[in-house]
């Protein structure tokens, strides 16, 4: 878990090397997938496996694992094994923050656009 330290630091005094924002562009290209963030929103409610998240979002199995796999590769998830389930949540609620952000903004802007 980060500190407080780390969670408070503001955008404009980040150390604005290539690694952070390689680090940026990869987590917004896996986030750049409306099926991905679909399963985010699930899972923002707490933990699910896949047979629970496949009730929620209308894919195939093989389609669901891959994202899941892309997902938590990449940090966005985590997962634990229980028997033969594997369950996943979100590794950190910075990016629930980020997707929330983001998708509040779209609705809002869609709706005085009407």
């Amino acid at each position: 878990m980060r500190t407080s330290k780390i969670k408070n630091i503001q955008f404009e005094k980040l150390e604005k090397d290539d690694a952070t924002f390689n680090r940026a562009a990869e987590i917004f290209r896996v986030m750049s997938a409306p099926m991905r963030l679909r399963i985010m929103s699930c899972l923002c409610a707490g933990e699910k496996n896949v047979s629970e998240l496949l009730e929620e979002v209308d894919t195939t199995q093989s389609n669901m694992s891959q994202h899941l796999s892309t997902l938590f590769q990449a940090g966005i998830l985590q997962k634990r094994r229980e028997g033969v389930q594997i369950y996943y949540s979100i590794a950190n609620p910075g990016f629930v923050d980020l997707c929330r952000a983001v998708c509040t903004q779209i609705a809002s802007e869609s709706l005085t656009s009407v």
